[in-house]
């Protein structure tokens, strides 16, 4: 098939590569074209801007940082949706707003197009293994047609309804990690100052009732003083401010995940650390 990728960071570069290994044409974007190089050496080809991506595609993928990103890509001046025809598909795999999302939908059926949002979670490791959670808003006759290639690239792909559903369940994800996050940082900070061993309290906790991904997979980087992002920080905290955004919206109050967009505000926006991983967050609590 004719793809497009459009976002070729930790993330879109993996699936990216998971498409072109399949042996899909690939067409790829990205805002810093080096990122793209990888693959242009493995046999996708370079365009210029998101609205050549879309000339030279049938699906166009995108997986970009923030909603204002996303917007840009779909609706600026050299944008997908200034060269989308009809009967092509987007399918924007940003953890972005569920409005946007409904907003990109209506335009691609103004076009006579189609449009899936598909955030996924699983990291960097569940990107470059293939094994992500995607999660789909949209009709089911595209989410029919797309499907066996989100299952290239994860494990669990599933339809939740119609445009925005996709980003509502991965805010609830993102509500979740952030209490496996806060929990996994103040348990390792707890055994340590108690004197024991963390090895074995991982090992332990891992096959018990703590076990968690978060743990599972960042406590060890902590321990090895790893802190590069599986997912970054700053987009992190960007998927709490719309989680809680949309929780203001159906009136609810979720004091524990207030809590974590704090702590992650303060790991952000004032010490600075927003482009180290989530796991950076046990910074604010000692050196280690």
């Amino acid at each position: 098939m004719k793809l497009g990728f459009i976002g070729t960071g930790v993330m879109g570069g993996a699936i990216a590569g998971h498409l072109l290994d399949a042996g899909h044409d690939l067409v790829v974007y990205n805002r810093t074209k080096s990122k793209t190089d990888a693959l242009v050496t493995k046999g996708a080809s370079w365009a210029d801007t998101p609205a050549k991506v879309a000339q030279r595609s049938d699906i166009i993928f995108s997986m970009v940082g923030y909603p204002a990103d996303v917007e840009d890509i779909y609706f600026g001046d050299q944008g997908i949706f200034s060269a989308l025809t009809a009967g092509k598909t987007v399918v924007d795999m940003t953890t972005s707003t569920p409005t946007l999302a409904e907003k990109i939908a209506a335009k691609a059926e103004k076009l006579n197009a189609h449009a899936l949002d598909a955030p996924v979670s699983g990291g960097d490791v569940g990107a470059k293994n293939a094994t992500l959670t995607v999660m789909v808003g949209g009709d089911q006759a595209t989410y029919d047609a797309v499907k066996p290639l989100l299952e290239l690239v994860g494990q669990k792909v599933h339809l939740f309804g119609p445009a925005g559903k996709g980003q509502h369940t991965k805010m609830a994800n993102q509500i979740m990690i952030a209490g496996t996050m806060t929990g996994t940082v103040e348990m390792m900070v707890y055994a340590k100052h108690a004197g024991l061993n963390m090895n074995d309290v991982l090992d332990t906790l891992s096959s018990g009732g703590a076990d968690n991904w978060s743990m599972d997979n960042y406590a060890p980087r902590i321990l090895k003083g790893d802190y590069t992002p599986g997912f970054f920080a700053k987009h992190f905290l960007k998927d709490l401010r719309i989680a809680l955004d949309e929780a203001d919206k159906m009136k609810l109050n979720l004091p524990a995940t207030k809590l974590a967009k704090q702590l992650y505000e303060t790991m952000v926006d004032e010490r600075g650390l927003g482009n180290d991983g989530t796991q950076g967050l046990i910074k604010l609590y000692e050196n280690v």
